[in-house]
């Protein structure tokens, strides 16, 4: 298996996701999104396989809560652009199985990622 993760190494979240889906370092890609800002042709890889660039958006954020919109009243080109322009903006983790995406942190996006995981 393939297996990529962005995330930011300071959230308790993403190591609690990465440690509860036994993801181990040696044998995944680890992509810290501070230093390493997502590229856009990752970004539109993200894209194809969730449809959607509002989807990746974190909408939680403290630096989107400080914008006067909502995730959901964003355009497409609003959010690829927001995600181009801070690492912040990415929902996380994203996880990339393959060619399988998992985007964020719910117990059913965690649990899927898990059930991949289990079965290859």
């Amino acid at each position: 298996m393939d297996i990529k993760v962005w995330y930011l190494s300071t959230c308790s979240t993403c190591q609690r996701i990465i440690k509860e889906a036994s993801l181990d370092a040696d044998h995944i890609r680890l992509i810290d999104i501070k230093s390493q800002p997502v590229t856009e042709n990752e970004l539109e890889d993200m894209y194809h396989a969730t449809g959607s660039f509002k989807d990746l958006i974190n909408g939680r954020s403290t630096k989107f809560r400080t914008m006067d919109k909502k995730a959901n009243e964003l355009s497409e080109d609003e959010a690829r652009n927001l995600l181009l322009q801070h690492y912040a903006f990415l929902k996380r983790p994203v996880v990339r199985v393959d060619q399988q995406y998992f985007v964020g942190n719910s117990k059913k996006v965690v649990e899927a990622l898990k059930s991949r995981l289990n079965h290859g």
